[in-house]
């Protein structure tokens, strides 16, 4: 089973709490990188090293949750190795990784209730990357 890491802000702790609990029992391997409350948090301090975390593949696969989902995927792409997609359906989080070969899903918790995030990042989870002209495409995402 993959081993995934989760990071937001104080908007995302609800959801990344749940999804920490429901993931497990699915099986999957969490690190949970804050924060560990919904006190104000600044959410760059938590998702970099989340960033990091997948870039080197520490992990294989990233969750960012933020209250619009935006500052979480901003950060994550700082990130030259990363391809964070800020998804808020089912359909989103497949293209993201069929299409994309995203490695981080980035959540609008505001914006999306409990059971659709955690469907977005089961479809995330479990979509393999198409490969073949999209890896073209993907191969020209870095500017590094």
């Amino acid at each position: 089973m993959k081993k995934i890491a989760l990071a937001g802000d104080h908007a995302g702790f609800e959801y990344k709490a749940k999804l920490t609990e429901d993931l497990t029992n699915l099986g999957y391997e969490l690190i949970d990188l804050g924060p560990n409350s919904e006190e104000s948090v600044d959410y760059p301090d938590y998702v970099h090293p989340l960033a990091e975390a997948v870039a080197t593949g520490k992990v294989d696969q990233g969750i960012a949750i933020c209250g619009s989902g935006n500052g979480v995927c901003m950060t994550v792409n700082k990130h030259q190795e990363i391809r964070g997609a800020l998804v808020w359906n089912e359909e989103l989080a497949a293209l993201a990784r069929q299409h994309n070969d995203a490695n981080i899903i980035c959540v609008p918790a505001r914006f999306v209730d409990y059971e659709m995030a955690l469907a977005m990042v089961k479809t995330f989870l479990t979509t393999d990357f198409e490969g073949g002209r999209h890896s073209r495409r993907v191969s020209k995402i870095s500017c590094a």
